[in-house]
């Protein structure tokens, strides 16, 4: 199997076979519901752009809209410089990954691969060949005889994505296709669908709701916030400079504390009282990982929670400014729940 660092370095616009997208515009209204309120969006030519946010924002919608299976009220969508606002879903050169497995249950799955180029009246000796070397792409090469009920989850999806890539479309379209599936293959198929996506340079729409998912596979994120685009820029960017309040919060874990900064270092203080309320001159915005715990100078407080996640352990802080999220390298001699200790903001 190629490796899956090595594919990612590689710039998409190097291998990229698929078509540019464009939203323009585009509006879809539900009475007085706003699903889409002027959503204006490009995927580059073969880039993975991976739409994030929360329940109810519009992406869903969005996918829907650019498959066929809905109209926008307003607004154009077109595939490679064609308005295709218009043509009906089965005249759109896309494939789609369903959350649901969503395979035919009588059909194996070298039948299931073989389905799309069936019905594009694609010779039998072709889609044979098509369909058996798409499963052994996804790592399925000695399962085409087996039915869905025979593979398990991850399999059946693997299924799934080489039935979608079988058409050879020129926008893949992935609708939460890992939702269902346990943590550890999601990890494997994300990088496996990273990893196909880059090799086949296929335009992909990638729908999710999963932060982790979107800022792992994807060349650009998209983050919707009640049918609106809020800021499309790489992962990186998306995490380390958010654009509005809604990206820093919604992406990742955002503490908000009150900060001087004396000598070029920056330190958390207590807001001076005024006229009854607490107010402060400056505030940060800084993720868990530019916190340190334990240091002789920092901010007092107790540890309430304490969470291992492996390589960090997450602790929560209360402190006179609230509760402060601390992602520590685990190690010995970590406070504990219910310990003493410090917060100050990494300067180094």
């Amino acid at each position: 199997m190629t490796d899956v660092t090595e594919a990612v370095d590689e710039s998409p616009a190097a291998t990229a076979r698929g078509v540019a997208v464009e939203f323009r515009g585009v509006r879809r209204s539900y009475g007085e519901t706003h699903a889409l309120d002027g959503l204006d969006l490009t995927l580059r030519e073969g880039e993975l752009l991976a739409l994030l946010g929360p329940s109810g924002c519009g992406k869903t919608t969005a996918l829907r809209l650019l498959a066929g299976f809905d109209t926008p009220t307003s607004g154009q969508i077109l595939i490679g410089g064609k308005d295709v606002t218009a043509v009906p879903a089965a005249k759109r050169d896309t494939g789609m990954v369903f959350q649901a497995y969503s395979l035919f249950p009588t059909m194996t799955a070298a039948e299931n691969v073989a389905f799309g180029p069936r019905m594009r009246k694609v010779g039998a000796a072709e889609r044979t060949r098509r369909a058996a070397e798409l499963l052994e792409l996804v790592g399925l090469g000695d399962r085409g005889g087996s039915y869905p009920h025979q593979l398990s989850g991850g399999q059946q999806q693997r299924v799934a994505l080489a039935r979608a890539l079988a058409i050879s479309p020129s926008v893949l379209l992935l609708d939460e296709p890992l939702s269902a599936l346990d943590a550890l293959v999601r990890v494997q198929l994300r990088d496996e669908i990273r990893r196909l996506q880059l090799a086949e340079g296929i335009t992909t729409l990638f729908v999710t709701h999963d932060q982790s998912e979107a800022l792992a596979v994807a060349d650009r994120v998209a983050v919707l916030n009640k049918g609106r685009l809020e800021q499309v820029d790489t992962p990186q960017e998306v995490y380390q400079r958010p654009s509005t309040p809604f990206v820093a919060e919604f992406v990742g874990v955002m503490n908000e504390v009150p900060v001087e900064i004396e000598d070029g270092r920056t330190r958390i203080v207590v807001p001076e009282p005024a006229e009854g309320a607490y107010t402060s001159k400056l505030t940060m915005q800084v993720r868990p990982e530019s916190l340190l715990v334990g240091a002789p100078d920092g901010f007092p407080g107790t540890v309430l929670t304490s969470t291992f996640l492996g390589a960090v352990t997450r602790l929560v802080v209360t402190t006179e400014v609230g509760e402060l999220t601390v992602d520590a390298v685990t190690r010995p001699g970590l406070p504990g729940i219910g310990d003493q200790t410090t917060v100050s903001v990494d300067n180094s």
